[in-house]
């Protein structure tokens, strides 16, 4: 099947960094279980050593825990914003200063801070204060002959690893499984090149017989009547799919963060569920749990 036409030869590629940063706990940090029962959990932020892409998202002693590495730079709100709207999934990360300087990683989420993966050796190396340069690609990335289809987060590097083909005038995705809309919360509120938005996972039956207690760290998903172009709102016939990018939360209205990659209205874009649909794979990164 011939390739898919891209605008990447236009995109423009631009370096920009943030700082390794540390775990953020409140004072008094109790996190509430929705029957009132409250807990002190780590979560996210820092280098996380253990939970990596491709593990799974439920089952952790954690709260919104964040996989591998957690930048961002904070001295300057506008640095903070480029870094978070210039970013893409699949961008090249490198250590530009620490034990770990000259390391290479890649991009495998965004959401209050941008999340990186090392090799193990790099990993164990890395501390806070560590500076990460990224070499942002994708921002504008567009196929011209789906103009209806809108790209978020898309590095061209992720977009040909994914699998994705045309077919009947549409696009096909390959998805790790599909998540009905009823259950997305948190986050709708934002706009969708910003952060993520996370299922609610409090029903746990719910969970179990769906399946969706099996999603892994970097998994591809889908959600039908989802339109994510200025936010996550409901559409009929809408269909978004997002990227796994964090885990569980015990919070009501929270749980597993989805991250969004592209969004049609009108039927721009299909996709069959396969089980192996992970960017960990996609990315080189290892095989998924």
């Amino acid at each position: 099947m011939p390739n898919l036409l891209t605008n990447e030869t236009s995109l423009v590629e631009m370096a920009v960094a943030g700082s390794v940063t540390t775990p953020s706990v409140k004072a008094g940090q109790y996190i509430p279980w929705p029957d009132g029962r409250s807990t002190v959990l780590p979560g996210m932020f820092g280098v996380t050593y253990n939970v990596r892409c491709g593990d799974r998202a439920f089952g952790w002693a954690a709260d919104h825990v964040e996989p591998g590495v957690s930048i961002d730079d904070e001295a300057d709100g506008g640095r903070h914003y480029t870094l978070h709207y210039l970013t893409c999934i699949g961008n090249e990360a490198i250590v530009t200063s620490g034990m770990a300087e000259g390391a290479r990683g890649v991009v495998i989420g965004e959401h209050a801070r941008i999340l990186v993966q090392f090799d193990d050796a790099a990993h164990r190396l890395i501390a806070p204060g560590d500076r990460i340069q990224i070499l942002t690609h994708g921002r504008g990335f567009a196929l011209p002959e789906f103009p209806a289809v809108e790209f978020k987060k898309m590095s061209p590097r992720l977009f040909h690893a994914m699998g994705v083909t045309a077919r009947e005038g549409r696009l096909h995705v390959p998805v790790a499984m599909e998540l009905p809309i009823r259950i997305m919360g948190s986050g709708a509120e934002l706009n969708s090149e910003y952060v993520d938005q996370d299922l609610m996972s409090g029903d746990r039956a719910l969970m179990a017989d769906l399946g969706i207690d099996w999603m892994r760290l970097g998994d591809l998903i889908a959600i039908r009547h989802a339109d994510h172009h200025f936010g996550r709102s409901y559409r009929e016939g809408a269909v978004s799919i997002a990227l796994c990018i964090h885990g569980d939360s015990i919070m009501t209205g929270h749980g597993p963060g989805i991250l969004t990659l592209m969004t049609a209205r009108d039927g721009g874009i299909d996709f069959s569920v396969e089980p192996t649909a992970n960017i960990a794979r996609h990315l080189g990164l290892g095989d998924p749990e």
